[in-house]
């Protein structure tokens, strides 16, 4: 079952409070939102998986249900995004090999077994070996 968009829920979630009824169906709310009854319980369907088989199923009992998953949606679409990498910071190595030279070596060449990559570091070089293997391929 896929989930349903954040916006339909809102928008059927802002119907359900507005309406004064202790008990809406799922043919009351499509009179009220202009949706057929059988797209509103598809949808509504990712909180109740019975809703489909019971048409007179209370849709207000899946309100905090509602709540709760449009909270949890955007609380996950403000999580904060990696820096892109650009062009400039790659072409900075020659190969993977002149990337580990720079970047986990001690003076002299000897190999740096406690160096730490960062997240960005990471990224650099992994665009590095997708773009070796990209020549290889050819």
């Amino acid at each position: 079952m896929k989930e349903p968009k954040v916006s339909e829920v809102k928008k059927y979630l802002s119907a359900l409070e507005k309406m004064k009824k202790k008990y809406v169906t799922c043919e009351r709310l499509s009179r009220v939102v202009g949706v057929y009854p059988e797209i509103i319980g598809d949808t509504l369907s990712y909180f109740e998986p019975t809703l489909m088989m019971d048409p007179d199923f209370n849709l207000m009992e899946l309100i905090p249900a509602m709540k709760k998953y449009i909270i949890d949606k955007e609380d996950n679409k403000n999580a904060p995004k990696a820096p892109a990498i650009k062009k400039k910071e790659v072409e900075q190595y020659d190969s993977i090999a002149d990337f580990i030279y720079q970047k986990m070596t001690i003076a002299g060449g000897l190999l740096d077994r406690n160096a730490k990559l960062s997240d960005a570091d990471l990224r650099i070089l992994k665009k590095l070996i997708k773009d070796e293997q990209e020549k290889r391929k050819k």
